[in-house]
C-alpha cells in the first residue's frame, strides 16, 4: 500500500486522555504505517470559491502517558482538502449547527474523491439516539416526544424508565424516572424546555447492572470482544465518562445477531466505524460520530482495532 495523507478533524488534542482515546489509537496506527498526519479542528475548515480547505498542522504522536509529551506539531499550512486521501471525522457531540456545517464542507472534499470517515451525509442522517429506531426489533420500548402527557403516559405504562436528550454524549443529562417520582414534571419540563424539544424515553433495563456493552463494528463486522461498562455504585449510567468501569468480555450470539440486523444499513451508508450500545438483549444507541473504547479493548485482549480499521480503509483506497 502506498503512503497516504491522512487528515483528522478532532477536538483539541491537548485535552484528550491518550491512554483511552480512540482517535489517538487511530493516529498511532496511521503513523505506524508511514502515513502523513494532518491535524485540524472543526473551526479550521473553510470554503473558498466553492472549494474546501483547512488550516492544518503536520502531526506526530507517541504512545506515552498524558504526563509526558505524546504529540508534536510540525509545519502549519493551508491544505486543499481534496489533496488528502482520508479524512477522519472524530469531533465529539453535541451535533450542533457548527458540526452540521463541518459535514457540508467535508462532503465537498468527498465529492472530489477523498475517503471521509464516517460519510458526512450519514453523520447528518444517523442521530445516535434516533438511528436505532430503524431497527425496532432490536430496541427496547421507546418513545421520542416533546409532549409531557405522552412522556408521562409512557412512564406510567412501563413504571421504570430512562429519559435522555437526543444530542448529548457520555451519559450527560440522563435521568431514571419511576412511576410516582415527585420530580417527574420538573424533569420533563427542564429536558423538553416546556415542550419545545424532543427527548427520548426508554424502558429501564435492569441488565444495566451487568453493564452497558459497547460493541465496535468496522464495515458492519463486530470486533470479537465487547466492553461492558459497569455502573458505579448508586449509578444508573454505565458510561466510562460517568464513572463506569470497563470490563471486556467475548461477544455473545445475541449480540452478533443484533450486529447482523444493522450491518447492511451501516455498509450502505458508509458508516465504516460504529459503536453499538447494548443493554441485555437490546440496542439502546448507535454511535457514529466518535465511538470510543478502542484502547480499553486493545489493552485487555491484545488487539489492534485501529489496525483492522486501516486495513479496511486502505482496501477502499486501493479499489479506487
Amino acid at each position: 500500500m502506498s503512503l497516504l495523507k491522512v487528515g483528522i478533524v478532532m477536538d483539541p488534542i491537548e485535552h484528550i486522555k491518550p491512554h483511552k482515546d480512540s482517535s489517538f489509537a487511530m493516529l498511532l496506527e496511521a503513523q505506524r504505517r508511514g502515513h502523513t498526519l494532518f491535524y485540524m479542528q472543526p473551526e479550521d475548515l473553510f470554503l473558498k470559491n466553492g472549494h474546501p480547505f483547512a488550516s492544518t498542522s503536520l502531526l506526530k504522536v507517541w504512545d506515552r502517558p498524558k504526563t509526558e509529551q505524546y504529540y508534536g506539531f510540525g509545519a502549519s499550512q493551508i491544505t486543499d482538502l481534496t489533496e488528502l486521501d482520508i479524512i477522519l471525522i472524530r469531533q465529539d457531540p453535541p451535533f450542533n449547527t457548527d458540526y452540521l456545517y463541518s459535514t457540508h464542507l467535508l462532503e465537498l472534499a468527498e465529492a472530489q474523491g477523498v475517503l471521509v470517515v464516517n460519510k458526512p451525509q450519514s453523520l447528518r442522517d444517523a442521530n445516535e439516539k434516533l438511528f436505532a429506531a430503524w431497527f425496532p426489533e432490536c430496541t427496547p420500548p421507546t418513545l421520542v416526544s416533546a409532549n409531557a402527557t405522552q412522556i408521562k403516559t409512557f412512564i406510567t405504562d412501563h413504571q421504570d424508565t430512562i429519559l435522555k436528550p437526543l444530542d448529548a454524549m457520555g451519559g450527560a443529562f440522563i435521568f431514571r424516572v419511576r412511576q410516582g417520582d415527585p420530580n417527574t414534571n420538573v424533569i420533563i419540563e427542564t429536558m423538553t424546555d416546556h415542550g419545545k424539544h424532543h427527548i427520548m424515553a426508554q424502558k429501564y433495563l435492569p441488565e444495566i447492572k451487568q453493564g452497558d456493552k459497547r460493541i465496535l463494528l468496522i464495515n458492519g463486522e463486530p470486533i470479537d470482544f465487547t466492553l461492558a461498562r459497569i455502573p458505579a455504585e448508586g449509578e444508573t449510567r454505565g458510561n466510562i465518562a460517568a464513572g463506569g468501569t470497563g470490563v471486556g468480555m467475548p461477544i455473545t450470539e445475541r449480540e452478533r445477531w443484533l450486529c447482523q440486523q444493522i450491518a447492511p444499513k451501516l455498509q450502505a451508508k458508509g458508516l465504516h466505524f460504529v459503536g453499538l450500545d447494548v443493554i441485555g438483549d437490546y440496542i439502546t444507541e448507535i454511535n457514529v460520530t466518535s465511538p470510543t473504547c478502542i484502547r480499553e479493548l486493545d489493552t485487555q485482549f491484545q488487539l489492534n482495532i485501529a489496525g483492522t480499521l486501516f486495513d479496511h480503509l486502505e482496501s477502499l483506497i486501493a479499489q479506487g
